[in-house]
């Protein structure tokens, strides 16, 4: 297969992106950039089309998708009527990084939710994303573009490594401008519940509704049927083998990192703390106090990291408030629950 290849990085190529709409009408599959991280994308009303998209990831079937709309008609067409808390979030954040758990329509096929009665349905902020969709005039589900358990894809050069040849299509928007998949929430005896946390937080939910918790699975792996997600198994990982260290007092964090330094390690953490790691091959993942930097940057890294061949990876963790409880939910993850924090 050749894939046809879109270059949106300092325009937006209309013609080409029309094209692709295109391919999605005719139930093929494509790589397209939204403002969290890329996604893998197909006719989310054709069953056969989204089944390719398993299939070419690698993905379990039980692992449902995000169908992403154009606009608030879209919305219409996939969903039920929201109630009163759900169209309090809608309404405060979509477009954007943010993905509501809905009861969904009758032409969302099963393959799409793994067979539950509900669907994860956002509206990216991405202009390229949002065009695509008009264009296409269907939704489009979409997990995010990476092999299954491999870290998400912010950079189309680390995707075409992984599927180039393999999708009909892909659209080069440049970096991610996030960094992380979006925040998945579903409104839960009238509570709104953060399954998966990204760049909308508690504190932002909060400041809309008054109230919102956090799923007990946040830093752990989830059993049986999942709403979302990025819930129940290995992912964002390395190929090495990986440890997650983290500490609120500094200088047990940097003890903690040295004790566990073998042969052919790397080690992740602040730019503020490369100079206590001299002899030992470092990158910083960005600076202490500006934690959009470690999210737009950790899944880029953890593929250059990769890219070295080493034989350990040691991370450093964050402290699990506002942006952190994303970064560290992927870390985690991404580690394979392999960490310390004391």
């Amino acid at each position: 297969m050749k894939t046809y290849y879109v270059d949106c990085k300092k325009e937006m190529d209309e013609e080409g992106i029309r094209k692709c709409a295109e391919m999605i009408r005719e139930g093929k599959i494509g790589i397209f950039p939204t403002e969290t991280v890329y996604g893998i994308g197909t006719d989310a009303r054709n069953s056969t089309a989204a089944q390719k998209i398993f299939e070419v990831k690698g993905r379990k079937s039980d692992n449902p998708f995000i169908v992403h709309i154009s606009d608030f008609d879209m919305l219409k067409q996939v969903v039920k009527e929201p109630n009163e808390m759900e169209q309090k979030l809608i309404d405060a954040f979509f477009p954007g990084p943010f993905t509501l758990i809905l009861g969904k329509k009758e032409e969302i096929p099963n393959v799409v939710t793994a067979s539950l009665s509900t669907v994860g349905v956002r509206m990216p902020s991405s202009a390229i994303a949002r065009k695509l969709i008009e264009e296409a005039n269907t939704p489009i589900c979409a997990p995010s573009a990476n092999l299954s358990s491999r870290p998400s894809g912010t950079r189309i050069e680390d995707i075409q490594e992984e599927f180039d040849g393999k999708v009909d299509f892909m659209i080069d928007g440049g970096m991610s401008e996030i960094g992380v998949e979006s925040t998945v929430c579903k409104v839960i005896d009238g509570i709104p519940t953060i399954l998966r946390p990204g760049k909308i937080t508690k504190e932002d939910i909060m400041a809309v509704t008054g109230i919102c918790r956090l799923d007990s699975h946040i830093f752990q792996s989830a059993t049986g049927k999942v709403e979302s997600p990025g819930m129940k198994y290995k992912h964002y990982a390395p190929k090495a083998e990986a440890l997650m260290v983290y500490s609120e007092d500094e200088h047990t964090c940097i003890d903690l990192i040295k004790e566990h330094i073998k042969e052919n390690t790397v080690v992740i953490g602040f730019e503020e703390h490369r100079a206590y790691f001299p002899n030992t091959k470092f990158y910083a993942y960005g600076h202490i106090g500006h934690l959009e930097e470690v999210m737009h940057s950790i899944f880029a890294l953890l593929r250059k990291v990769d890219r070295e061949n080493p034989d350990f990876i040691i991370i450093e963790g964050v402290k699990k408030e506002g942006l952190g409880v994303a970064i560290m939910n992927r870390l985690i993850r991404s580690v394979s629950y392999h960490y310390i924090e004391k």
